[in-house]
């Protein structure tokens, strides 16, 4: 993380400056496999406090395997917060048969490939992924409400960048877009004093 910071303070100083503000970003891993899919799906489109208490009794319950899903009925999906729609997919991912090992050796563009075939599974999911359970250096996810506001305000932008305009911007940060992501996710906490990602 501290490689690819540096890197991008030296070929931006827009980042120089959010280095100065949040010091190199944290290596932020989890784990890969079912588990840790299941639970970027749990956290869409809900607080990071939502996200993690739902994944909290999800865990309590010990619905974390494809047989656990599959084998509850919609009163134990229901019951730790799952949506009828999270349902649904917690279900499409357990019955998607990934193999999370083939994973690790894919390319970037083939790993977000195989899983957004999930239903559940959009870009910014198998994106945010690749970054934090795969550990991969150059993957962006710029449809994260967070990286648009805190590239708007580290880049002085009069609007905040749509998803496809930051993905062009993102290319000038390749090989450490992972980094940079990490970079405004820090500048936005230090920005707002709230967290963008879970």
């Amino acid at each position: 993380m501290a490689e690819g910071a540096e890197w991008l303070a030296q070929a931006e100083p827009r980042f120089a400056h959010a280095l100065a503000l949040t010091g190199p970003p944290p290596l932020r891993r989890r784990p890969d496999g079912f588990a840790n899919l299941l639970a970027a799906i749990v956290s869409q489109q809900v607080s990071t406090h939502a996200a993690r208490a739902i994944w909290g009794r999800m865990e309590e319950a010990g619905l974390t395997t494809p047989q656990a899903v599959l084998a509850a009925d919609d009163e134990a999906l229901r019951a730790p917060g799952l949506s009828m729609q999270k349902m649904r997919y917690a279900r499409a991912l357990a019955n998607a048969g990934i193999d999370f090992d083939a994973l690790r050796a894919m390319p970037d563009d083939e790993v977000v490939r195989v899983l957004v075939e999930v239903p559940g599974i959009g870009r910014w999911t198998a994106e945010i992924y690749a970054m934090f359970s795969l550990g991969r250096a150059d993957v962006f996810a710029p449809a994260d409400l967070a990286l648009q506001e805190a590239t708007r305000r580290l880049f002085a932008l009069d609007d905040r960048p749509r998803e496809a305009a930051l993905r062009r911007m993102a290319e000038a940060w390749s090989p450490w877009r992972s980094v940079a992501a990490g970079l405004l996710w820090a500048y936005y906490r230090v920005e707002t004093d709230r967290e963008g990602i879970v």
